[in-house]
């Protein structure tokens, strides 16, 4: 193979980091990678995430592309990946994370602190609104849809005082400036994987998914994204349910150990149960699974119906 043909979609995002992948892979295996555009119903609508499936949409017809063989390699954002296993695909590199953690771009330079009671801040996450509420500061959430371009406008314009978005997104754009206050997880737990990449491979690919992993994997990354998206998984709700985690890899006092914190909110935020738990690397998944039976027993259920009722 000459070759590496890499899905992704069309989005100035999503070619950015698929871009710094094709790079990656030609370095590393001495190839050419082409970026091959592939359009979603999740691009192609206006409707907010909640009506047309969630941040799974963005997945499926790259994902089909791959299965398909019309590319040989495709490029998501872990967050996006629904915790559903499709055996044709394979997840052969999680590469070394960017920075986890939501980012206000608010206007004169302004925190959420800072913004007056009143002000509206635009988002289309309901992890992120719910939060918002939940800080009490009085602000109004205006949902919003578009690139990263369309939601900073907003704010340029003064339609908006402030948008919250993804930290790692607005530094791969080369955006970081335009930041006001990078949001402490202890106030906004950020989705399961944010910030993160999912390079994926046919199941059928043979030595491929070896070759990638080799070129890309990041094992404390893999390791932290698995146990937040074993809680995902093990709450059973969807990439758009208002739900934060958070996992680090540290060192214990037997050695490295992932701890991971997690938050389920009612969509008002007005109640939330926030709980962590700790445990050996070698079983991520195990330690998502503990903290979502734990909370699951403090009453998460309850507060993810609020959101589907």
């Amino acid at each position: 193979m000459t070759v590496l043909r890499v899905g992704t979609r069309a989005s100035t995002l999503a070619r950015a980091q698929s871009s710094f992948v094709a790079a990656a892979l030609e370095r590393a295996l001495g190839v050419d990678a082409e970026l091959v555009d592939v359009h979603s119903e999740g691009d192609r609508s206006s409707r907010p995430l909640v009506e047309i499936g969630g941040r799974g949409v963005f997945v499926g017809a790259v994902r089909e592309a791959l299965v398909a063989g019309s590319v040989d390699v495709v490029v998501h954002s872990l967050k996006d990946l629904p915790t559903l296993v499709d055996e044709r695909v394979t997840l052969a590199a999680v590469p070394e994370r960017g920075d986890p953690r939501d980012a206000l771009v608010a206007r004169d330079g302004l925190t959420l602190a800072e913004l007056p009671a009143g002000s509206h801040i635009g988002t289309g996450s309901p992890r992120r609104e719910a939060q918002l509420h939940a800080l009490g500061l009085g602000l109004e959430v205006a949902a919003i849809r578009g690139n990263v371009d369309t939601r900073l406008r907003l704010v340029i314009d003064g339609k908006l005082d402030g948008v919250l978005l993804a930290r790692a997104g607005l530094v791969r754009l080369g955006r970081e400036a335009e930041i006001t206050e990078t949001m402490d997880p202890i106030q906004m737990l950020p989705a399961p994987g944010q910030g993160a990449l999912a390079v994926e491979v046919s199941a059928a690919a043979g030595s491929l998914a070896d070759d990638v992993a080799a070129a890309l994997d990041h094992p404390a990354s893999r390791t932290a994204t698995c146990a937040e998206r074993a809680l995902l998984r093990a709450l059973e709700a969807g990439c758009t349910a208002p739900i934060g985690a958070l996992a680090e890899v540290a060192e214990g006092d037997d050695g490295p150990e992932v701890w991971l914190r997690g938050v389920v909110l009612a969509p008002d935020g007005s109640h939330l149960v926030r709980l962590s738990a700790s445990g050996p690397v070698r079983d991520p998944a195990g330690v998502g699974q503990r903290l979502a039976e734990e909370m699951l027993a403090e009453g998460a259920a309850g507060l993810m119906q609020e959101r589907a009722s």
